[in-house]
């Protein structure tokens, strides 16, 4: 009865192991992923050199969709909660530019300072990363 048992639990996980690979090619064949939308940005870093601590710098990070489908960006995070990021909140469309306004506070940061910002899109791969750089000077 146990081998029986433990037959047909082994039948089930190869078949769903076989399932499972077959639900992949489908939904990420080559077809939908020469479809999805591509965000492009003009510059992945920005330095904004050195500036003294206590002041608040910021950048836009300007992008282009250069997919064919419409760019739906879902969230923007800063590595710290000194970076604060804002997005478009509407589909940015195949050939349309945008921007991701990046504002640093350096209230309590010195020297140098690498702020990561992930953004989160319906891209493939879903996340891509630009970085606000720069050095904070002590008063």
């Amino acid at each position: 009865m146990k081998k029986l048992f433990l037959g047909i639990m082994m039948a089930s996980v190869l078949m769903a192991c076989n399932q499972t690979g077959k639900t992949n090619n489908t939904t990420t064949g080559t077809a939908g992923a020469a479809n999805v939308p591509i965000i492009k940005f003009e510059n992945e870093s920005h330095d904004f050199g050195k500036i003294k601590q206590g002041d608040k710098v910021s950048y836009s990070f300007k992008f282009t969709n250069t997919g064919k489908s419409p760019l739906i960006i879902t969230n923007a995070v800063a590595s710290c909660g000194c970076t604060t990021p804002q997005w478009p909140k509407t589909p940015v469309l195949p050939g349309n530019t945008g921007a991701i306004s990046v504002t640093f506070n350096s209230a309590g940061k010195s020297g140098l300072q690498d702020k990561q910002i992930t953004v989160t899109a319906n891209t493939n791969p879903a996340q891509s990363m630009v970085h606000l750089i720069g050095e904070v000077l002590t008063k």
